[in-house]
């Protein structure tokens, strides 16, 4: 057993980290007291140029590998991380999709619910007294509550949405393990994959968003994100970023006892 980093180091994973939301998230935890597990599907180079930033920033990094839908590749991720680190702090379920060229009917709801209700029960054992941080976008999250989705968007509204729900199905189990769960929502973000995919699709229903004021970029959303990991929150709190007509109930109304930031 290799437990190289010091006991009082964070252990962060981040799902999706080598580019976009995932990446930025990652290295707005860069500090020296925090280890940051940037997970990847396929683009090692860059999850190592994510693992660069964050060690030149003064904190600590790795790149793991392993594809979320592979349920394998799963385990041997939580394996090696209880051989290395005896514990997981905290857990960002970013990685997301379902608009990727030539991806199968099944496979959003394969990812974006099936993977993060597994990787969630696999590395609980690991997080007594850790936290779950799930991140989704409005346009899924407020998903049952109706309202227009760009063109071809509706399969993965709907699997996020069925994610966050499964999940939220868990928080007796997280309860019991000591571990918080809250969700970080958020309207479309300038500057990610998602945007351009849409803009491509359905460039209307994107411009019909920026008329409701500016978008939030990626740092914005990042630090959000990041900053879920140690709010204080009730469990299975909704924090909001964004899309100020979602929250006033111009487009739905939110969920009582949750919180914008």
């Amino acid at each position: 057993m290799d437990r190289t980093d010091p006991p009082t180091r964070r252990i962060v994973l981040v799902t999706g980290a080598s580019r976009g939301i995932g990446a930025a998230t990652a290295q707005r935890l860069a500090a020296p007291d925090t280890h940051v597990l940037v997970n990847y599907r396929e683009k090692a180079k860059r999850a190592q140029t994510v693992v660069d930033a964050i060690t030149a920033a003064g904190g600590s990094a790795s790149a793991i590998g392993a594809d979320l839908s592979d349920g394998t590749a799963v385990t041997e991720m939580i394996d090696h991380i209880r051989a290395r680190f005896g514990r997981l702090d905290a857990l960002v379920l970013n990685a997301s999709g379902g608009l990727e060229r030539g991806a199968d009917p099944g496979y959003a709801l394969r990812l974006n619910r099936d993977a993060q209700v597994r990787l969630a029960t696999l590395a609980l054992p690991l997080m007594p007294g850790g936290r779950i941080v799930f991140v989704t976008s409005h346009q899924a999250h407020f998903h049952t509550h109706g309202g227009g989705l760009p063109d071809g968007y509706e399969p993965i509204a709907a699997s996020k949405r069925a994610g966050e729900d499964a999940l939220r199905a868990l928080l007796p189990e997280f309860i019991d393990h000591g571990v918080g769960f809250v969700v970080v929502s958020g309207d479309m973000i300038d500057g990610t994959i998602i945007i351009r995919l849409l803009e491509r699709r359905d460039p209307d229903a994107v411009a019909a968003r920026r008329t409701q004021g500016p978008l939030p970029t990626v740092e914005e959303f990042a630090v959000a994100v990041a900053d879920a990991l140690d709010t204080p929150a009730a469990p299975g709190q909704t924090f909001y970023v964004g899309g100020a007509d979602y929250l006033t109930g111009t487009v739905h109304r939110p969920p009582p006892g949750t919180e914008t930031i």
